[in-house]
Formats: structure tokens, sequence, C-alpha cells
């Protein structure tokens, strides 16, 4: 049941109107016309998560036949492979600033722990050592706020980005001559 809920159809006139005309690579390594990504990778995000995706790709006869013999169905594989790997490399280089944000904010944190300690100190017990003493701690933790962002929420976007484009590159696809 779910196998019926995991199809994308697209309709085209042309094979052309599913890659960009401006690329001049080879067609196994061509960029996706954007409408066309768009319109299946919409699709993608509301099917189920859990089904394996079908792209039936729906041309004119003489169309239906190039496309068997260009590989379509790999063109697209490795389409939407090349993405999946491109979300991968932007999620580990969220990380590795993130990471980066860490080590500056712990830092800051520190010094804003031993700041206000010191002014525990040497400010003695009036008003002002309060309020020193309060702020250094709190400009500590807003320090460590993009880090805790970074690591709690910003990566989930791009988790999900390349988990939906690792499961279109493993869609099956289907050529279906109108």
């Amino acid at each position: 049941m779910a196998e019926e809920n995991a199809v994308i159809e697209v309709r085209i006139r042309e094979l052309a109107q599913l890659f960009n005309s401006l690329d001049p690579s080879p067609f196994h390594e061509r960029d996706l016309d954007r409408d066309a990504e768009e319109y299946i990778v919409s699709w993608a995000r509301e099917l189920p998560s859990d089904a394996p995706l079908r792209i039936i790709v729906h041309l004119p006869e003489e169309e239906a036949r190039k496309a068997q013999e260009r590989g379509l169905g790999a063109a697209l594989a490795n389409y939407f492979a090349e993405q999946a790997a491109t979300q991968q490399r932007e999620l580990n280089e969220l990380f590795r600033v993130g990471r980066r944000y860490l080590l500056i904010g712990s830092l800051v944190l520190i010094a804003c722990l031993l700041g206000s300690q010191m002014a525990r100190t040497h400010l003695g017990t009036g008003p002002m050592e309060g309020v020193v003493a309060e702020s250094l701690i709190l400009v500590g933790w807003v320090a460590n706020w993009k880090p805790i962002e970074t690591f709690l929420y910003d990566w989930w976007p791009f988790k999900r980005r390349r988990d939906l484009y690792r499961r279109l590159a493993q869609a099956h696809v289907d050529i279906m001559p109108i």
C-alpha cells in the first residue's frame, strides 16, 4: 500500500524539459532544471518518509525511447546523489563551524566566570559588584547561544534535505510513453 503512495509522476513533452539547457555536461552528469527539481522534490516531501520512491516520467513515444537510450534513471540517480553529497558537505561544514563557535563561546564563558569571581572579590559587596558579576555571567552564556543553536537546531534542515535527496537517488525510475 505504501508503494502506491510513494509515486511521483512527471509529465513532459520532451526530455530537455527535465535538464538545465545551459549545462554543457554529458547527459548523466547534467543538472536538473530548477523547476523540474522543485517539482520532484516537493512531491517527494509530501510522500511518507519510510516508503521507497518511484518516479514515473510520462513522455511522447519518441522522447521516451530517447530517455531509455540515454539512461534517464541513471541521470536522475546521479543528480540526486550529488545533491545529497552536497547537503552532507554543508552539514559537515556547519558542524566544523559549530565546533569553532563552541570553542570561542567556551573560552568567553570561562573568561566571564573568572571575571565575575574577580569582580566579587575586588569590588566588595556593594551593588556595583552584583551588577558587574551577573553581567559577566550573562555575557558568557550569551556567547554560547550560537553554538547551542547550531548543535541543537541548525543541522536538522541539512539532514532532512540530505535524506530526501538520498531517497530520490535510490528511486526507481519508469519511463512511460504517452
